[in-house]
């Protein structure tokens, strides 16, 4: 999509966010509809990572809980100020995915994947084991509500509008991000790491700042769903959600921005539908991440564009058909 087209579609996702909560009718609703907003953003992120550089990742429900625990252990414990905490929290994650990045982006493939998979599955040990910092398995209680600059937000409504907000900034900065040097640089390390070597293109110096920003992206997630529950505990990140979100970009289309929210929303919704099923959760985002691949390869934003192509030629046909008569 042109850059035009992509801030009408941004524009047009805000205002349905917007307009929605009087439509939802309880709390409850709200509250799956903040939880899509946040999983949104981390799936924007792997969008550019998995998507658009081709580098994949299982640890980003790491990072995620890492800003989590770290905005909730300085402004809980220490006192910081909440909003100083969250800014903390990013920080601390994005220097983290720095760390992790430098050597891990020097493998390819399943190697990659699997030594992300090693950090998550570290840093779920360390959010268990270290009970005097996080609480353990029984999770971290009395996390401050979201403040910033003296204003506290507190209705549930309020704090959903600022993730919104939120949302929309992490996606606006996707889009200039795809439609700058850099994208072009990312689309073609992903196209082929040689070619783009050949072309004088820095691929180390790419691929670890697009895992910077999609590890951020993940932190800003973590600091406001730490901030929004109030609680948090090692079982919501761990590998089951790093599964989720690579499903989640797969399912909307690994190289569509708009595509990673839609597919966000859907897998963020459908375990509410599914609650039956929950113990076989983890084989039933299998079995779609299966299906996916092999009917919807681009995804559900590919599917849409390929039936609005055929909606608009069979228009076409009848208009020239009734022309004809």
């Amino acid at each position: 999509m042109g850059y035009g087209r992509d801030m009408r579609w941004l524009c047009g996702l805000l205002v349905l966010l917007v307009l929605a909560p009087p439509l939802l009718g309880n709390n409850y609703y709200l509250t799956v509809l903040t939880m899509c907003c946040l999983n949104a953003m981390i799936a924007v992120g792997l969008s550019l990572l998995v998507g658009h550089a081709g580098q994949i990742s299982l640890g980003h429900a790491g990072f995620y809980g890492l800003a989590a625990y770290t905005t909730a252990a300085l402004s809980t414990t220490l006192g910081v100020p909440v909003g100083l905490s969250m800014l903390a929290g990013v920080g601390v994650t994005s220097g983290v995915a720095a760390l992790v990045g430098l050597p891990a982006l020097k493998l390819k493939g399943h190697y990659l994947a699997m030594a992300t998979l090693g950090f998550g599955v570290i840093l779920s040990i360390l959010f268990n084991e270290t009970v005097a910092v996080t609480g353990g398995p029984s999770g971290f209680t009395g996390i401050p509500r979201l403040s910033l600059f003296g204003v506290e937000f507190t209705s549930d409504l309020s704090v959903y509008y600022f993730i919104i907000a939120i949302l929309g900034l992490v996606v606006w900065l996707s889009f200039n991000i795809l439609h700058s040097r850099v994208g072009r640089a990312l689309r073609a390390l992903h196209t082929s790491e040689k070619a783009a070597q050949a072309m004088g293109i820095d691929i180390a110096r790419y691929k670890l700042f697009i895992f910077i920003v999609s590890a951020a992206f993940a932190g800003l997630a973590g600091v406001l769903y730490a901030h929004y529950l109030t609680f948090i505990a090692p079982a919501s990140f761990g590998f089951l959600f790093s599964v989720q979100l690579i499903v989640m970009v797969v399912l909307g289309g690994m190289t569509s921005v708009p595509g990673s929210i839609v597919g966000a929303f859907f897998l963020t919704v459908l375990p509410e539908f599914l609650r039956a099923f929950e113990s076989i959760e983890i084989l039933l985002f299998g079995g779609i991440l299966v299906l996916c691949m092999m009917y919807l390869p681009d995804g559900l934003a590919g599917g849409f564009h390929r039936l609005w192509r055929l909606l608009g030629r069979l228009v076409y046909v009848r208009h020239s058909g009734e022309d004809n008569g």
